[in-house]
């Protein structure tokens, strides 16, 4: 049984590929029970983010848990296998280390995938697949990623999706603080953005969200009113800037809804920012003359100019996930020994009280205990030795030095050589 990390990301897989198989985070659960029937996978965890799909495992079989990853999206296998990466054991360790560090995300360093490592740690739990290995794993990974962002400068100066949102709006507008924003979701993304938005004292922000209270809850932090999903047809014409993330599993604008918005606006320009995983806003909509559509693969090449300024720090982030990935080899391997160490155990206590019944008739019997305890200890010894002696005098050639040498390292005897 060794731990695999496999999935796709936004390094080797383009969105359009990355979207087919995101999970709704509601089926996560679900997702991984329909996993664990399968006996080749005994451990498992599924990370789902817009940038990554990941699947954590213990298994002897990790193509089993490959293909379920595409079938359980209705895909043949063959549709993800391109974009695909699989790292066993140790790679598998060091992978997710630098994930949940920041080291492998779209903006380097960025502090919300630790949060989304430590969810999806939580669903595995309560769906029951969060095995020894994994939970063991995890909580190293959470320690790593606290340990790299304490003491390096990993997350100094982050350059954020939504500051990338704020940046590419600004581009098309001279300023933000006569323009109008809808938000749609109240998720964790859209809180920021609408953070960050907010900063830029904009005429109006409105949050459209499938639960009233979650965006009610969002629009009393931000001074902003509310609509419901089913209005953003007849209003949309009404805003400049879109951001919408949510976990929809079809798009909620259409190219329909913004021709219609852009007639009614008589073409005034319209930003769009999708940063939903499927997308919530139609591809072609990105055709129309005055429509600027970004995505998230959009926002990330933004991002790219600001990571110099952090390179330094990944130096020292990579040697400290070097030393944590041998500390974490170090306990699997000794776990695997812990049956043989049990064993042993078990079998040196037959003999102990093999000889400490047969020491305590010697002494019913009324004999001196100076002659019981020497026979005691006699008889222990023999009974521990024998083993290995047999061994060492059964073996022959190559296989007998081996076995010479090992035992001198065992039992800590002086060099003969």
């Amino acid at each position: 049984m060794q731990l695999y990390a496999l999935g796709i990301n936004h390094h080797t897989a383009p969105l359009a590929v990355r979207e087919l198989i995101a999970f709704d985070p509601s089926h996560l659960n679900e997702a991984l029970h329909d996993l664990s029937h399968r006996q080749e996978v005994r451990e498992a965890a599924l990370l789902s983010t817009c940038n990554r799909t990941e699947l954590y495992c213990a298994t002897d079989d990790p193509r089993a848990a490959a293909d379920w990853l595409a079938t359980y999206h209705a895909l043949s296998p063959a549709k993800i296998q391109p974009y695909l990466y699989q790292h066993p054991q140790q790679a598998a360790v060091r992978h997710m280390f630098r994930v949940a560090s920041g080291l492998d995300s779209m903006v380097l360093g960025e502090p919300q995938i630790l949060g989304q490592m430590k969810q999806a740690a939580r669903t595995a739990e309560e769906a029951g697949t969060l095995g020894t290995l994994l939970g063991k794993l995890f909580q190293r990974t959470f320690s790593v990623a606290k340990e790299v962002r304490s003491t390096t400068a990993i997350g100094a100066n982050i350059v954020s999706m939504a500051a990338a949102a704020v940046h590419l709006s600004a581009r098309i507008f001279d300023t933000l603080a006569g323009q109008r924003i809808l938000f749609i979701g109240a998720g964790e993304m859209i809180e920021l953005c609408a953070t960050h938005f907010a900063a830029q004292n904009p005429k109006r922000i409105t949050i459209a969200n499938r639960t009233p209270e979650r965006a009610s809850n969002l629009a009393t932090r931000f001074g902003a009113d509310t609509l419901r999903l089913d209005q953003i047809a007849e209003r949309l014409a009404d805003y400049d800037i879109v951001v919408s993330c949510t976990a929809s599993p079809l798009p909620i604008i259409g190219l329909g809804m913004v021709e219609r918005a852009l007639k009614i606006r008589r073409h005034r320009p319209m930003v769009m920012v999708d940063l939903a995983i499927p997308r919530d806003i139609e591809a072609e909509v990105g055709e129309l003359d005055d429509v600027f559509l970004y995505t998230i693969d959009d926002l990330g090449q933004i991002i790219e100019s600001g990571l110099e300024s952090r390179q330094a720090a990944v130096v020292e982030a990579e040697a400290i996930i070097d030393v944590q990935v041998q500390g974490f080899l170090h306990w699997l391997e000794a776990r695997e020994a812990v049956p043989t160490i049990r064993a042993l155990r078990e079998t040196a206590e037959q003999m102990r009280r093999h000889e400490i019944d047969h020491a305590l008739r010697r002494l019913a019997r009324g004999e001196a205990p100076e002659q019981v305890l020497e026979a005691l200890s006699h008889g222990l010894a023999n009974k521990l030795l024998h083993g290995p002696t047999q061994a060492l005098n059964q073996a022959e050639g190559a296989e007998r030095l081996a076995i010479a040498r090992l035992i001198a390292h065992i039992y800590r005897l002086p060099d003969h050589d």
